[in-house]
């Protein structure tokens, strides 16, 4: 392994993986508090002689589960037992033993991890001790978090009763990697209580950033299907798990006459076959119970069972067989799909296998994904309106090569699309109803992007019959003759808001992204280019806007943001005069003129009457209410100004001549326009769900992410925006495009900056 830390108060590099620090931009937990960087803390402790105290994480009953306040103590392993060690001789499954916290899934997936080393000592970090010279009441942890790992830094203070540990422990009393996984864990989801019920596929992805199967083994019709995918989850390296479902009368974990256990998570630690005597072989699995104790399958292949006198020898000791009673047991396959309900298998990418493992696989696999929103007024489009359906994100899969073993030329692929931050407690969020549609497309479909209405309208839905579900992550398989296909994540109601990971599993290279637009200015809509005024060729109008230019200019002839500000505030406004020093007997009568309304001049230039009118035949509501007949109704804000004047200072001079003047006019004129088309509701706002539209009609081509931008910076809270916000947002918009095409010398979307470029452009924009 690689581990390069870089420098203070940064994230650091493992295996070849950025590793953030819980509360860093790139993670998604505690944003709102310091971050906390295990380096900088252990080496101030270490300075200070002082052992750590977790402030985020507190040692506290907020901590921990309602009903324990004031039932635990918290110690430190020193104040447990002499000695404490982080490992005592390495590590194993057998580690590890469920305490009283309801846990059996985390505690089940623990035990998973121990059997792939790679990936334990990802998550279990190794320069956790308790040596002197090192040792500070501090450790720390790596978990993959929606698509990112992230580091967990706690303090060894853990929660007792009677000096004894009351959630997870190892059964060697003085080991505590065990324990002090927990905590981490506990904190990377808010508290101990977040850990109680769950799956065991939950802590696989946590452990690995794989993605989870799920596999009902009562569907006799899928048993050789449910046998295919545990053998190649076998050879994949997969980390497995099962469960017995609960009876709705069960109030608990219920133990059967099998020794199995109702309601209750186990590990699946082996798949193997095992050769007889006299020839043959059987699938045996080898299964332990988190508990870690004599509650074990006593059917056939239990311990000491007499089945075992069928196996030579030298089997028993190559899949190393041990009769004890510490949770773990053999059984049958045809035992196991009898008894147990739920298979999870939680597929692993290809990085996290050993050399050996690699060799001995016939294919690569590869694992691709994307992390999105849902934005009500946006990208929320839920899944069964067929208005809004078509603004969820959209992505694209290009399946290239069959599976090597498919007999019918078909890909395997698996979807999983997540929710983040639902299994959080303390947030109060609950989970989503989420799913998503899968269309197959031609290569003459992939011209349209993203797909609007229409598509949908005309094209089957391939999961049709998949259910939504309110789970932290969904996955589906499916068997897909190799092409294009569209996947469509949506939440079951319209406008739902929440972040997203979809992810595609695909056993051989397959290409997966956005299907969404290039930020990039195009042709104005002909309906709304076709009424612009000309500037070009002036006439009355624009002649007397030139003479009210030059009366406020400067000595330079040029204007400034300000005296812009006061240009539009007071041809918006009759009531207010920019020249406060004249009386009213002097005031000409072109100037009163250009007080009653400046930018009606504008708009009175315009047939703005052919566009409007075959929408409102007989109804001057839409004309009656627009913003220009009512003035008072309009402001431009200080900021907006100064970015107006920003967008056309080339010069970088602070101010804008006649040419910019104008130019920035026709700009207005259309943005203008544009708003009082998509004003549906006829209200001086604009629905945020029209703006993708409205600023298409003005010429600029945006993707849905920077759409969800635009609607944090500019949009109100009610999901609208006034025609200041509007015109802010189209500035900003056909600023930064046509700054950073100012830089792309290529022409390969790509522009090189300074940092002093770089903040100069955010700054003066």
């Amino acid at each position: 392994m690689v581990l390069s830390v870089m420098s203070q108060n940064q994230w650091y590099i493992y295996d070849e993986h950025p590793i953030y620090s819980l509360g860093d931009y790139g993670s998604d937990r505690y944003r709102q508090v310091n971050k906390q960087y295990f380096y900088d803390l252990r080496q101030k402790c270490l300075d200070s002689k002082l052992l750590f105290e977790d402030p985020v994480f507190p040692a506290s009953d907020e901590s921990l589960l309602p009903d324990a306040k004031d039932q635990y103590e918290w110690l430190r392993p020193s104040e447990i037992c002499e000695n404490p060690q982080f490992f005592v001789e390495g590590y194993s499954r057998f580690d590890v033993q469920q305490g009283v916290l309801g846990n059996c899934w985390f505690i089940a997936a623990v035990a998973n991890l121990t059997l792939n080393p790679k990936l334990f000592l990802r998550v279990v970090c190794e320069d956790n001790t308790f040596d002197d010279d090192l040792y500070a009441g501090i450790f720390h942890f790596r978990f993959w978090q929606f698509g990112k790992w992230v580091d967990v830094v706690i303090d060894d203070r853990l929660p007792t009763k009677d000096k004894k540990l009351v959630y997870n422990r190892s059964t060697e009393e003085n080991e505590f990697w065990p324990a002090l996984l927990e905590k981490a864990y506990a904190k990377l989801h808010g508290s101990y209580e977040a850990l109680v019920a769950g799956h065991a596929s939950e802590a696989h992805e946590n452990f690995s950033g794989g993605i989870t199967e799920y596999y009902n083994l009562n569907n006799d019709a899928d048993s050789a299907l449910n046998l295919m995918y545990i053998l190649k989850g076998l050879e994949k390296n997969s980390m497995m798990s099962c469960s017995i479902s609960q009876y709705e009368t069960d109030t608990g974990p219920i133990r059967t006459s099998e020794g199995l256990v109702r309601g209750h998570a186990y590990s699946v630690t082996k798949v193997q076959y095992v050769k007889l005597n006299g020839g043959g072989e059987i699938l045996l699995l080898r299964l332990r119970n988190p508990w870690g104790n004599e509650v074990e399958w006593n059917g056939p292949w239990s311990d000491k069972s007499k089945e075992w006198q069928l196996i030579p020898e030298h089997e028993k000791e190559e899949i190393g067989l041990t009769f004890d009673f510490d949770g773990e047991f053999w059984m049958s396959y045809d035992d196991f799909v009898k008894h147990f309900d739920i298979l999870e298998i939680c597929n692993l990418s290809f990085e996290l296998l050993t050399d050996q493992q690699i060799i001995g696989l016939k294919k690569k696999f590869s694992l691709n994904q994307f992390r999105g929103e849902w934005v009500a007024g946006v990208s929320a489009g839920g899944c069964d309106d067929p208005e809004k359906f078509y603004r969820n994100p959209q992505y694209i899969i290009h399946l290239r090569t069959p599976d090597h073993d498919s007999e019918d030329g078909k890909c395997s692929v698996v979807i999983a699309l997540m929710q983040n931050n639902r299994k959080i407690k303390k947030e109060g969020l609950e989970l989503l109803y989420i799913g998503f549609n899968m269309y197959a497309l031609s290569e003459s479909d992939l011209k349209q992007k993203p797909f609007r209405k229409d598509f949908f309208e005309r094209k089957d839905n391939l999961t049709d019959g998949m259910n939504f579900v309110d789970l932290h992550e969904m996955s589906a398989r499916f068997q897909l003759a190799p092409g294009y296909y569209l996947i469509v994540p949506a939440t079951f109601d319209v406008n739902e808001e929440g972040e997203f990971l979809i992810r595609v599993f695909t056993e051989h290279e397959s290409r997966f992204e956005e299907h969404d637009d290039a930020a990039e200015i195009g042709e104005v809509d002909s309906m709304i280019a076709d009424n612009l005024p000309d500037i070009n060729f002036p006439s009355d109008n624009w002649l007397q806007i030139e003479k009210f230019f030059y009366d406020i200019a400067d000595d330079r002839k040029e204007i400034g943001w300000m005296e812009l500000k006061k240009i539009l505030e007071f041809s918006m406004k009759e009531s207010k005069s920019i020249f406060p020093t004249k009386s009213t007997a002097e005031v000409k009568p072109e100037e009163s003129r250009l007080q009653r309304n400046f930018l009606q001049i504008i708009w009175d230039s315009m047939s703005y009457k052919e566009i409007l009118e075959p929408n409102v035949e007989n109804d001057r509501t839409l004309i009656e209410n627009s913003p220009l007949q009512d003035p008072t109704r309009v402001e431009f804000s200080k900021e907006v100004c100064r970015s107006m004047v920003a967008m056309l200072d080339y010069d970088r001079s602070g101010k804008l001549g006649m040419d910019e003047f104008k130019k920035l006019m026709f700009e207005i004129a259309k943005w203008t326009i544009v708003f009082k088309l998509y004003d549906k509701d006829h209200n001086n706002k604009l629905d945020t769900l029209e703006l993708r539209n409205a600023l298409e009609s003005a010429g600029y081509r945006l993707n849905y992410r920077i759409l969800i931008s635009l609607l944090y910076r500019y949009g109100s809270a009610d999901k609208t925006m006034t025609i200041d916000d509007f015109i802010m947002c189209a500035v900003k918009v056909k600023t930064m495009i046509e700054r950073f095409k100012e830089k792309d010398y290529y022409r390969r979307n790509q522009a090189l900056f300074t940092i002093e470029e770089w903040i100069e452009q955010a700054l003066y924009s």
